[in-house]
């Protein structure tokens, strides 16, 4: 037998064979974007290639790609075991079109308003690669096309112009890896000074610009030429590291913490990170403090939120309510009468302590009777004169407070009337609401810097009423608002937890309540009816099709629902074969099968009749994070979406659906604020890192009549006996009961 040598005791090859394979160039365009993750920037894309006869999957990273877009990608070719052959690109840069066939792809990707692929085509059948010179310096000659009068040819015209000067910017961002979209967000914020911006300092993007994080920006820097050591991204780094920490909730991080993040994140030692955090201090963009006599390092906006919370409610606890005396013992009997209820001793106490409270809270789980003690209390004060304003942090919410009570609600953006120019409210210090009394519902979901911007449009006379589940999942932003004014003692608080007797006889509701007790639920006895359902799948494969068929098939044939419109999946997380993205897609396909209308933005394809979230605020289009709408028609050739939400259409041009992902499925904390007539909820030992009591309860109480889990039972039991309350590192309750 042939001896072999060994390097370092592994066999070694002979001289002559390479083990890597050859490095080629791919350019080509973008037909597909099957997946992209806007976090580090990895995308699987189908290209049609120069000189490739198929499609060919080219996976890698880049900042930000669509469909329509051209490539230039230099890789190896590779096999993957699942998916066969791919192209894998270690560089990747979008290039602005050169041929006939790129011009049409890239007008007709929704770039230039009022040109989609149809368009498109004509255009560049007229034109050829004479297209950009022609719209440019000849923009008469559009109206040669067929199909192009005077409106829609001033369309273009203008359309075009406003890509005018950001053609060169856009072919610098390309060679930096930075998309079409986000080079449009750039030219929109600086202007001509965009290159000069991301030359000095690019940073500054993570910092202005919409869509646009730390690593993206610090990717560009570093092909900028930028060190790791750099004053500007060590700074910029430990503000990066402050907003990581907010995703966790916090407000701010003790400075070891702190260090320790920012090191990890920025790799760099630790003297460079203490020299910077220095800087950072003295130029105020952060602050210390202390929480718990613990340094601490906040954001600025965070820091003061936290602290004008505090301010404004101690300001309002003090002095008398705003409406006359009211005497609990006379008007309870009086709103019974009216109403044909009977309040329990609990619900009297309560109505009792709002009455003569300036700002109160009112807390429970489901069952427990807040929304009859709501109605009951505001009832009484309106029959007082009093002026009242209803609002709520989702528009779900929001409707079903105003079903509740009979009075008008709003979402709290749209009461404190949203400024999409400066992206603030209108209403303010200076610019105050007009009434007596703010009733705000679902507390538990408001953060720190809503609840501030609230504080400060409610009338120094006037009185706040805050209601919601304290044991729910606090809020996604940072802050856990609810839990520290209960917590302070400063506010009065009516913590309700009798279940009444026709709530307890829902299952639903028994459960919600075992389950925050850390006891595992109880399910139905054989032939029993019932509105909870658990449904073992032992591996998270057969759990994924078992959901898609209780969700098409068996809840609609048994219960009589909309798949769509009343059935709602919720997810720990995102990732996993039961996480929300990949659940969203076999519900796609099994719900909305004819999909020929369908366009892919972002790793995500979209359809008429797709269920839909907005998944950040857009205050120009007044839609808000974690709303839902429906997809109602796809215009190819002025190439928007159309979505409706609350009954109001809503236009996306095809290059800004990054902000709307399909919601057939989406994540427990997403959901909150919300309810819907039936929940499937995923739950798998997959998701342990989120398992959690705080989120299954959340997760159960969303279901008005039905839910049902679908999963492992050891995942359950993991869930329901961890205590999921994380600590948050905030300082309201200390600002607002100081020792």
């Amino acid at each position: 037998m042939p001896s072999r040598c060994l390097v370092n005791g592994s066999p070694s090859l002979p001289p002559s064979f390479d083990a890597t394979p050859p490095r080629e160039t791919l350019v080509g365009s973008v037909e597909r974007v099957t997946f992209h993750n806007e976090d580090n920037g990895f995308a699987v894309l189908k290209v049609k290639a120069r000189s490739k006869r198929d499609l060919v999957p080219v996976i890698g990273h880049v900042a930000s790609i669509s469909a329509g877009e051209f490539i230039h990608a230099v890789g190896v070719w590779i096999t993957d075991r699942a998916h066969g052959l791919q192209f894998k690109a270690d560089f990747l840069k979008t290039t602005p079109p050169t041929t006939a066939e790129g011009i049409e792809k890239y007008l007709g990707s929704g770039m230039v308003r009022g040109i989609g692929p149809v368009l498109a085509k004509r255009i560049v059948a007229a034109f050829g690669e004479k297209t950009f010179e022609i719209i440019e310096a000849e923009p008469e000659r559009i109206r040669e096309v067929a199909g192009i009068g005077e409106f829609r040819a001033g369309k273009i015209v203008a359309g075009w112009a406003e890509q005018k000067a950001v053609r060169d910017i856009m072919v610098f961002l390309h060679s930096h890896g930075v998309g079409t979209s986000r080079a449009v967000r750039i030219f929109k914020t600086y202007g001509h000074d965009a290159i000069q911006v991301m030359t000095e300092n690019p940073y500054r993007l993570a910092r202005d610009i919409r869509g646009i994080g730390f690593r993206t920006a610090d990717a560009i820097a570093m092909k900028l030429g930028m060190t790791r050591e750099a004053p500007q991204r060590v700074r910029a780094g430990i503000s990066y590291a402050l907003q990581e920490a907010t995703d966790e909730g916090h407000c701010g991080l003790p400075i070891e913490e702190l260090i320790k993040l920012a090191t990890a994140l920025l790799e760099v030692d630790e003297g460079a990170i203490r020299s910077a955090l220095t800087d950072e201090l003295a130029g105020g963009d952060v602050v210390a403090n202390t929480i718990e006599d613990k340094p601490c390092v906040f954001l600025r906006g965070l820091y003061l939120a936290e602290r004008g919370v505090a301010d404004r409610l101690r300001s309002l606890t003090g002095g008398s309510p705003p409406w006359p005396t009211i005497d609990a013992d006379k008007a309870i009997p009086w709103v019974e009468t009216r109403t044909g209820k009977t309040f329990a001793a609990s619900q009297r106490a309560a109505i009792g302590m709002v009455l003569k409270s300036k700002a109160a809270v009112v807390t429970g789980g489901p069952g427990v009777g807040k929304t009859t003690l709501l109605d009951a209390i505001l009832r009484i004060l309106a029959a007082k004169g009093t002026r009242i304003l209803l609002a709520a942090p989702t528009g779900r919410a929001a409707k079903r407070m105003s079903e509740q009570t009979g009075i008008e609600a709003k979402t709290i953006h749209r009461l404190l009337e949203t400024d999409p120019r400066t992206g603030g409210f209108r209403r303010d210090t200076d610019n105050p609401l007009d009434c007596d009394l703010l009733v705000i519902d679902e507390i538990s979901m408001v953060d720190a810097s809503l609840m501030f911007a609230l504080l400060k449009a409610v009338p120094a006379k006037a009185g706040l009423l805050l209601v919601g589940d304290v044991d729910q999942l606090p809020s996604v932003g940072p802050g856990q608002v609810l839990g520290d004014i209960i917590d302070s003692g400063v506010v009065p608080v009516a913590r309700l937890t009798e279940v009444f007797r026709q709530a307890a006889q829902s299952r639903i509701v028994r459960n919600a309540h075992r389950i925050n007790r850390g006891e595992m639920p109880e399910w139905p006895k054989p032939g029993e009816e019932t509105d909870f359902f658990f449904i073992e799948a032992k591996e998270p494969e057969q759990g994924a099709a078992k959901i898609v068929d209780i969700v098409r098939d068996r809840i609609p044939r048994r219960f009589g629902l909309d798949p769509i419109r009343d059935v709602q999946v919720l997810c720990p997380m995102q990732r996993g074969v039961l996480g929300a993205r990949a659940l969203n897609s076999d519900l796609q396909n099994a719900l909305n099968p004819n999909m020929a209308e369908k366009i892919e933005r972002f790793g995500s394809s979209f359809a008429p009749g797709d269920k839909v979230m907005q998944i950040e605020n857009d205050y120009d289009r007044e839609v808000f994070n974690g709303d839902l709408g429906r997809v109602r028609r796809i215009d190819q050739a002025d190439g928007v979406l159309v979505a409706e939400f609350d009954n109001r259409e809503v236009e996306y041009p095809f290059g800004e659906l990054d902000a709307l992902v399909p919601a057939y499925a989406t994540t427990i904390h997403k959901s909150q604020g919300s309810e819907y007539p039936a929940v499937v909820i995923a739950i798998a030992t997959q998701h342990y890192a989120m398992l959690a009591r705080n989120l299954l309860y959340t997760a159960v109480t969303r279901g008005k009549r039905l839910v049902v889990i679908v999963g492992q039972r050891k995942a359950l039991a993991i869930a329901v006996r961890t205590h999921g309350r994380k600590r948050r590192w905030t300082k309201l309750k200390e600002w607002l009961s100081p020792r």
